[in-house]
C-alpha cells in the first residue's frame, strides 16, 4: 500500500472541524466516530495507537473524547494541533449550548426546539449502540478480556463502584497478567477481534509505530506550557475574586468550575449529580427541572456532554447580572464556565502525553492499559444502557437489594413514538448502514413530524 502524503493542520483542521460538528452521542459516539474516520477511514493512526491515547484519556480527569481529539492533534501537529483538534471538537456544542441557551432564557417553552431534540435522542441511541459494539469488537480479541468488561458493566451498573476504582482494579489485573507472560494482556497490532473486521496496524498509517521528535519529553517545552496555561486558566479566577470577592457570581462560577475540572473521573455522568446538587442547593442557580432541561441539550447536540456546566454558568449569571444585561451577563458566565472547565484537559495531555508515548512499548504498562481498555468497554456500556432507559422510558424506579442498586424501568411509562423512532434508527445504522448525518437528519425530521402531528 502507497503511503498517503502526511496532512498538513489546514487539511486536519477540516477533519476535526467535521469530527466536531458530527460528535453526537456522548463519549460512546465520539469516540466510535474518530475511531472510524481517522483510523479505519484516513488511517492517521493504529489500533494500538489509537488505544493506547484512549487509556491514558480515560484514566484523567475531565471529558475523554475531547482528551483524545487533544492528543492524537498533538501527536500529528504539536501543541498547535492538539489546541485546533481540542477547540474544533468543542466548538459546535459551545454554539449549540450558547444559542439554546438564550432561547431558553427567553422563551423557557422551545416548542418545535423541543421537538428537534426528542428526535435526535433516537438517533444519539442507534450511534452509541453501535459505538459499544464497534469499540467492544475492536478491543475484546480475548476470552478474558470479555470477562473483564462484563464485571466493570455489573461493577458500575449494580454496585455503583466508582469509576477511579474500576480502572484501578482492572489495572492490577493487567499488570498481573503481564507479569505472567498471559496472552490477554500483551496488547498487540493488528489482527481481528470478534466483530471479524481486519484492524489497522501502525505500521500501516501515517504516524506509524516509531515516535515523533516532538512526542518525546521535554522539560523546557513542558514548563512554557505549563507556565502559560496555568496563567490562562488560574489568572481569571484569581483576578476575579481579588476584584469583586467570593460572593459575586463570577467569581463563584470561576472557582466552582475551576474546582470540578480536575475531581470530573469517570466522565460527565459521574460528576453530574454532584454539579446539580451544587448549583441547584447551594448556589441557587437553577431549578432541579432547568438541570434536566440542560442536560437534555447536552445530551441532543454535538460535543462533550459536560458542556452542560455552560448552560449552568448561563443561568447563574443571567439570574444575578447586577448592572450589567441579563443576556450578556450570562454569555459572559456560560464562556466562563466553558472556558475553566476545559482549559485544564489540554494542560493534562500536554503535560502527560509525552511519558505515555515513550512508555508505549512497555510491557507492563501495555498489560495494564489493555486491561482498563476491556473495562472501559463495559463502562461505555452503562452509559449505553443509562441513556437507553432515559430515552425510550419516562419514569424509572430506584431499587436497591442485597447490596444492588439499579434503576428500572416503569413498563406503563414506555415512550411509543421515542421507541418507534429509535427502532427505526436502528434500521437504518444497522440495516442500511446509514452514516450518522442520514441517521441524526431523519430522527430530527421525525421528530418534527411527531410534533406537528401532536404527538410528543
Amino acid at each position: 500500500m502507497a503511503e498517503a502524503p502526511f496532512p498538513s493542520l489546514a487539511e486536519a483542521a477540516r477533519i476535526w472541524a467535521r469530527i466536531g460538528l458530527l460528535s453526537f452521542g456522548g463519549p460512546a459516539g465520539q469516540i466510535a466516530l474518530m475511531h472510524r474516520m481517522l483510523v479505519e477511514e484516513r488511517r492517521w493512526l493504529g489500533e494500538r495507537r489509537f488505544l493506547h491515547a484512549l487509556n491514558y484519556c480515560m484514566l484523567l480527569p475531565g471529558p475523554e473524547a475531547m482528551q483524545l481529539a487533544v492528543y492524537i492533534g498533538w501527536l500529528m501537529h504539536r501543541t498547535a494541533g492538539g489546541i485546533v483538534a481540542g477547540v474544533l471538537f468543542m466548538l459546535p456544542g459551545i454554539v449549540a449550548i450558547m444559542g439554546l441557551s438564550w432561547i431558553y432564557a427567553l422563551h423557557g417553552d422551545v416548542g418545535a426546539v423541543a421537538a428537534l431534540f426528542f428526535g435526535l435522542k433516537a438517533a444519539v441511541l442507534a450511534i452509541v449502540v453501535q459505538a459499544v459494539l464497534r469499540i467492544g469488537g475492536r478491543a475484546l480479541g480475548h476470552p478474558a478480556l470479555v470477562v473483564l468488561a462484563a464485571l466493570a458493566f455489573l461493577g458500575i451498573f449494580l454496585l455503583g463502584l466508582p469509576f477511579p476504582l474500576i480502572v484501578l482494579g482492572a489495572g492490577l489485573i493487567g499488570l498481573a497478567g503481564a507479569r505472567a507472560g498471559l496472552a490477554a494482556f500483551r496488547g498487540g497490532g493488528a489482527g481481528h477481534g470478534p466483530a471479524g473486521k481486519t484492524q489497522v496496524a501502525d505500521t500501516a498509517t501515517l504516524i506509524g509505530e516509531g515516535t515523533p521528535a516532538h512526542a518525546r519529553p521535554d522539560r523546557g517545552q513542558m514548563l512554557r506550557v505549563t507556565g502559560l496555561t496555568l496563567m490562562l486558566w488560574l489568572g481569571p479566577v484569581l483576578l476575579l475574586f481579588a476584584l469583586y470577592g467570593d460572593q459575586n457570581v463570577f467569581a463563584r462560577i470561576a472557582g466552582f468550575f475551576s474546582v470540578m475540572a480536575v475531581v470530573t473521573f469517570g466522565g460527565a455522568y459521574a460528576v453530574l449529580a454532584w454539579v446539580a446538587q451544587e448549583a441547584v442547593q447551594n448556589f441557587g442557580w437553577l431549578s432541579p427541572g432547568e438541570m434536566l432541561d440542560g442536560l437534555g441539550m447536552a445530551e441532543t447536540t454535538p460535543g462533550p456532554l459536560i458542556l452542560v456546566t455552560q448552560f449552568v454558568g448561563f443561568m447563574g449569571a443571567f439570574r444575578d447580572a447586577g448592572v450589567m444585561p441579563a443576556l450578556l451577563a450570562g454569555t459572559l458566565g456560560g464562556l466562563l464556565t466553558t472556558w475553566v472547565t476545559f482549559l485544564p484537559s489540554f494542560l493534562l495531555i500536554f503535560l502527560g502525553a509525552p511519558f505515555i508515548e515513550r512508555l508505549r512499548d512497555n510491557r507492563m504498562l501495555t498489560g495494564a492499559l489493555t486491561a482498563i481498555t476491556a473495562a472501559v468497554v463495559g463502562v461505555i456500556l452503562n452509559l449505553a444502557v443509562w441513556f437507553g432507559l432515559h430515552v425510550l422510558f419516562d419514569e424509572l424506579r430506584p431499587v436497591a437489594a442485597f447490596g444492588l442498586r439499579l434503576d428500572l424501568p416503569v413498563w406503563s411509562s414506555l415512550n411509543l413514538p421515542a421507541a418507534a423512532l429509535s427502532l427505526a434508527a436502528l434500521v437504518a445504522v444497522f440495516g442500511f448502514r446509514a452514516g450518522p448525518v442520514t441517521v441524526l437528519a431523519g430522527s430530527a425530521l421525525g421528530g418534527l413530524a411527531l410534533w406537528g402531528a401532536g404527538l410528543v
